[in-house]
This record gives C-alpha cells, sequence and structure tokens, in this order.
C-alpha cells in the first residue's frame, strides 16, 4: 500500500503516475487533493470544467464531480480501462481522500518527482480552489 501526498503536484501526471501503478497491482491511497494544481489560466480551466459540470442532467448523465477528491478519482479513472475487469479491478485499489484521514497520519507520504508543480512557469489553479468556484462544499 502506498500513501501519496498530492500537496503541489500537477494533476495530470499524477493521474498518469498512479494510473500505471494500479494496473501493475498496486494499492495506492492520495492524501491532500484539494493541493493538487491543474495548469493554465483560471479563467480558461474554470470554463472547460464548468462546461463538463453542465452537461446532462439530474436524471440522466454524464454526471460530472465537483469535490476536488472525486475530480482527482475520474481523472485517473480516464486513463484505467475502466470498463474491462483488468481496470474495474485497479480502481477499486483507489482511495483519495481530503486532507488526511487520522488513520494516515502515522504513515509515511510518498511524493512524485516528475510531479512537482515547481517545474511549471505559468498559471496554475488548485482543484480545491475550482471545486469551490463550482459550487461545491466539502
Amino acid at each position: 500500500m502506498t500513501v501519496i501526498d498530492a500537496d503541489g503536484l500537477i494533476l495530470g501526471r499524477l493521474a498518469s503516475n498512479i494510473s500505471k501503478r494500479l494496473l501493475s497491482g498496486e494499492n495506492v491511497i492520495i492524501v491532500n487533493a484539494e493541493k493538487s494544481v491543474i495548469s493554465g489560466s483560471k479563467v480558461s480551466i474554470l470554463g472547460e470544467y464548468k462546461s463538463m459540470v453542465s452537461k446532462g442532467s439530474k436524471e440522466k448523465g454524464p454526471h460530472f464531480p465537483k469535490r476536488p477528491d472525486r475530480i482527482l478519482k475520474r481523472t485517473i479513472r480516464g486513463m484505467l480501462p475502466y470498463k474491462q475487469k483488468r481496470g474495474r479491478n485497479a480502481y477499486s485499489r483507489l482511495r483519495v481522500y481530503i486532507g488526511a484521514p487520522n488513520e494516515l497520519q502515522d504513515k509515511q507520504f510518498e511524493t512524485i518527482e516528475s510531479a512537482k508543480a515547481t517545474r511549471l512557469s505559468a498559471r496554475y489553479i488548485q482543484l480545491g480552489e475550482l471545486s469551490k468556484k463550482l459550487g461545491a462544499s466539502w
């Protein structure tokens, strides 16, 4: 079981790394999902996510999440073959949390060097901030 701290990690790079680990059979827990970042201008990112959330209806999908932990989990799901048994099994080995739960406080958190936001020279927005602008409360 690997516990990864998403604080200051780029969403897409984090998701691709985690999906590879899940497909290889590893159990992964991600903490501090609200502190991961999405690169790009705030206006364009917010516009893209608002259009994804507004598609469909309450009765009939597609449903897109507003909470940061669920957005991160949905992003990882998009990188897995989740309609096949192998992908469903991999997806079931993933847990994503906002903050760090008490039972994980004594664990050593791992980080992914290739996904750090320090490599960004341009603008970015934190997933928690995006989620609040989409209307989520957690």
